[in-house]
């Protein structure tokens, strides 16, 4: 299982896949970074030898933000949101959709479960 900044790759996929492992880095990002250090993407990782690891580290580290440092500038950028008490910081701190999404149905995943208020009647109740 080769190791690069700091995380284990799975070495029995392919050189293409098992870099997106890689906080920061998607499928696009991973075939860009194959083709420009001349790395075969349908390689197994595990085939990949240690001055290619050594090559590949440093060329990520030099090009793009990745790992703890990526996910230090998206919380620090959420915070400074919610400290300059834009709409999106407002969003951010009340756990609401940030883009725009409808909350009136749907949106469960940032509300969380269903909260049941006490006393409300139905509307066959009423009647």
């Amino acid at each position: 299982m080769p190791r690069v900044i700091g995380v284990d790759i799975p070495g029995d996929k392919r050189t293409v896949v098992a870099l997106t492992y890689l906080f920061g880095i998607g499928p696009t990002r991973a075939a860009r970074v194959c083709q420009d250090l001349g790395l075969d993407p349908d390689r197994r990782a595990k085939d990949i030898t240690e001055e290619e690891l050594q090559s590949l580290a440093t060329y990520l580290e030099r090009n793009f933000v990745l790992e703890g440092a990526l996910r230090r500038q998206i919380t620090q950028n959420i915070t400074r949101l919610r400290d300059i008490a834009c709409y999106r910081g407002l969003r951010h701190r009340r756990g609401l959709p940030v883009r725009g999404q409808r909350t009136r149905t749907n949106a469960r995943t940032r509300k969380g479960p269903k909260k049941t208020v006490a006393g409300k009647k139905s509307v066959k109740a009423m009647k």
